[in-house]
């Protein structure tokens, strides 16, 4: 029986991992900073709680705590480290700093507890390492592959900059022969449990109503989250993947408008689709940049251009050679997969 440690067991893609290998009949264990937790209300998702259905062995710990994630490693053949910050809390540390530390020093030593017990490691990197030039250099970019050079990332782009830096640490040590690694890059992720991109839209669309741009038919960057987890498995147990990164970037097509309406299934309510003109976007898009420059007095610029590339350019993206070398087929299609994401977090938000 196959043994694997997963870290960031309760979050979107680590707990689609622990199903997938639950399912394959792999030994788990979760590094878990409490192994207690809080009781949650009844309607609320308890994490730990789900882990131990599954029969998953919980081990206390944090990623920045090396003896805890050594301690956690041992015995596993395999490290899933998915573990990581998109949107940290305010604090009173550089930017960069709350992305940096637990993302590229928490990989750092996913690092060193797979080089102590010999264990592959599978790292969750993300397609943010290719940076926005990359994804949107024009307005028919496609086929952005894994043989693309990564160019010079934007001082600002905190997170891309510290998934970038993750994966070039995982890599190397894949090069110098310290580790067995393979990475997998996804862009945006969602399905049930998912805390980010699918909370936010629910909350919108509880409105009874979506903006779109220019009749919503460009083709979102998203990737389910059962998809990612299948990927990352394939990579973790194929010879060829070691040293590789693999994008898991495109599942099925799916518009904006078509993923709204199937949102509104999801949510039992009727969504109206209201399409606004491209320049009309771009010019409020201004607005609210200087809007919020001036109330934070020059500190914020949250808003940016890059969202409304996202919402109006095609996935640029191309997961062909993990189709072809991973044998990566995704299954859920979009009219199930998006109405069931939705469904979940109306029961369990």
């Amino acid at each position: 029986m196959p043994t694997a440690l997963v870290t960031g067991a309760t979050g979107l893609v680590g707990s689609h991992i622990v199903e997938r290998l639950s399912r394959d009949g792999w030994r788990l264990r979760a590094l878990v900073r409490d192994t207690k937790g809080v009781r949650q209300p009844s309607r609320c998702w308890d994490g730990l709680a789900w882990l131990r259905e599954r029969g998953v062995e919980l081990a206390a710990g944090d990623i920045l705590d090396l003896p805890s994630f050594v301690d956690a490693a041992r015995g596993r053949e395999v490290i899933f480290h998915t573990a990581a910050v998109v949107t940290p809390r305010a604090s009173r540390i550089h930017p960069y700093d709350a992305y940096r530390i637990p993302n590229v020093d928490g990989t750092r030593n996913a690092i060193a507890a797979a080089a102590r017990h010999g264990a592959r490691l599978l790292q969750l990197s993300s397609v943010a390492v290719y940076g926005p030039k990359a994804r949107y250099a024009s307005s028919n970019a496609s086929g952005v592959d894994e043989t693309m050079s990564l160019d010079p990332l934007p001082e600002r782009a905190y997170y891309a900059r510290s998934k970038r830096e993750s994966e070039e640490l995982v890599l190397a040590a894949h090069a110098e022969g310290r580790i067995w690694a393979t990475a997998v890059r996804p862009d945006v992720i969602y399905g049930p449990r998912d805390r980010q991109f699918v909370p936010r839209l629910a909350r919108l669309l509880a409105l009874g109503a979506a903006p779109v741009i220019a009749g919503g038919r460009a083709i979102m960057a998203i990737v389910h989250a059962a998809h990612v987890a299948d990927g990352a498995v394939r990579a973790a147990t194929s010879d060829r993947a070691g040293g590789a990164a693999y994008n898991l970037a495109n599942d099925f097509d799916v518009t904006w408008r078509e993923f709204y309406e199937f949102a509104g299934i999801g949510l039992a309510r009727r969504i109206r689709v209201i399409s606004v003109p491209y320049w009309l976007a771009r010019s409020t898009l201004r607005i609210a940049k200087r809007t919020l420059r001036l109330l934070s007095g020059g500190r914020m610029n949250v808003v940016t251009s890059a969202s409304l590339d996202f919402m109006t350019r095609d996935n640029p993206f191309s997961s062909d050679r993990a189709r072809r070398e991973l044998g990566w087929k995704p299954q859920l299609r979009p009219e199930v997969a998006v109405p069931d994401a939705f469904r979940w977090w109306r029961d369990h938000r």
